[in-house]
């Protein structure tokens, strides 16, 4: 059985930081690209960040580029989001996924597995 298991979230003031984790079990890490969402409330979700089997090439939804970093541990079979310099409108809910496709994907349809969520408050 896969599971998916996000952890970090919390509540920070604007300029904070915050670093998730995703736990991965019943499959191994590589076998996946990894990515990150989140949905704010009343919003669809919206792609975030995205990491390859054996890591590697990343890539972000511009709204992040540049404050957000995507890394993974295979041996540990976890991923992880660093946040740095977050703002207001950076609060969501936050999902991890796995991703089975060749290729990079910001399409949640193409996700295969996903964890609960975690919480991400900024305030201003």
């Amino acid at each position: 059985q896969v599971q998916l298991v996000e952890s970090g979230g919390g509540l920070v003031q604007a300029g904070g930081s915050l670093r998730l984790s995703c736990v991965v079990s019943g499959v191994p890490l590589r076998a996946y690209n990894m990515g990150w969402f989140r949905q704010a409330p009343g919003k669809e979700r919206e792609f975030v960040a995205a990491t390859r089997r054996i890591g590697g090439p990343t890539e972000y939804a511009d709204s992040v580029r540049g404050r957000f970093t995507i890394s993974r541990d295979n041996a540990k079979n976890t991923v992880y989001l660093q946040m740095n310099g977050l703002k207001p409108e950076d609060t969501a809910v936050y999902y991890c996924a796995t991703d089975s496709t060749f290729g990079f994907t910001r399409d949640a349809e193409e996700y295969d597995y996903w964890g609960q969520g975690t919480q991400v408050t900024v305030s201003s």
